[in-house]
């Protein structure tokens, strides 16, 4: 069972059922998928990106997409000469969505990501598909395929900089002075109550909690500022139904300003 997507048939059911079925307001696909090439790194890794293109006024998700929707799902099993693949999310935007709290990209999502080739001396081909929610005045799924042999000549891509660009600060470079995290049962659950010690993102600041497990699913975030120190709290349910344990270590925060976004990785005791 995948909790994201429950919560989005439920989101989905509201939307459709307000203004009818979604076959009678999209006509043909509302999104697009290219590979953007940029070369090869220090590192002898390739450097692209996934750049999926919508209409206007669409949106998809993030990698926590919020309480409406589910994350992108990638599929590479049919690319060949890949070793691993690390994908960098761009900070995302937060959207209301029915009374639900979404966050994603709106028009336009850039992904670069970094392949490591299990052989350097051969090129590398990614092929496979992206599943995709996506929403205006309705939501649809929308399943998109890629194939394409990466460029090792390329040249430095612009579009995938500024997407690098837009990636959260890292936890030293926002000078978190530390995360705690104070956790305790509920009859559903576990609370988090993550403290996190660091001078403000800027504005209204958004904390979005991901328990580091696949089967976990985290409630939005209320978050609130002590000061020096923003307090966030979440309920975390497992998908299917029973007992679990929390890793603090794989805990990760992710707080969105105004100023900047910023990634916290694991958090200890407190």
């Amino acid at each position: 069972m995948n909790i994201h997507k429950t919560f989005l048939a439920a989101a989905l059911a509201v939307t459709v059922g307000a203004i009818g079925p979604a076959s009678a307001q999209v006509v043909g696909s509302v999104a697009e998928l290219d590979i953007l090439d940029g070369g090869r790194t220090a590192n002898g890794a390739y450097l692209g990106a996934l750049r999926v293109t919508l209409q206007d006024g669409w949106k998809t998700y993030w990698r926590a997409p919020g309480d409406a929707g589910i994350p992108p799902q990638f599929d590479w099993k049919r690319s060949t000469n890949v070793g691993s693949v690390s994908i960098t999310w761009p900070a995302p935007d937060v959207f209301d969505q029915n009374g639900l709290q979404s966050i994603g990209y709106e028009n336009q999502m850039v992904l670069p990501v970094e392949i490591s080739p299990k052989n350097p001396a051969k090129p590398v081909r990614l092929k496979g598909t992206v599943d995709l929610g996506v929403c205006k005045d309705v939501c649809i799924p929308e399943r998109l395929g890629f194939d394409h042999t990466l460029n090792a000549e390329a040249e430095r891509n612009p579009t995938i900089a500024a997407a690098l660009a837009k990636r959260p600060y890292s936890a030293k470079e926002a000078r978190v002075a530390n995360a705690r995290c104070h956790l305790t049962p509920t009859s559903d659950g576990m609370q988090i109550e993550a403290r996190v010690t660091m001078p403000s993102a800027g504005g209204r600041e958004i904390a979005v909690i991901e328990p580091g497990n696949p089967e976990l699913w985290a409630s939005q975030t209320d978050a609130k500022r002590q000061g020096g120190t923003l307090v966030a709290t979440s309920e975390v349910i497992n998908a299917s139904g029973g007992p679990f344990a929390l890793d603090r270590s794989k805990i990760r925060i992710t707080v969105l300003g105004a100023n900047h976004a910023v990634d916290i990785l694991g958090c200890s005791a407190g």
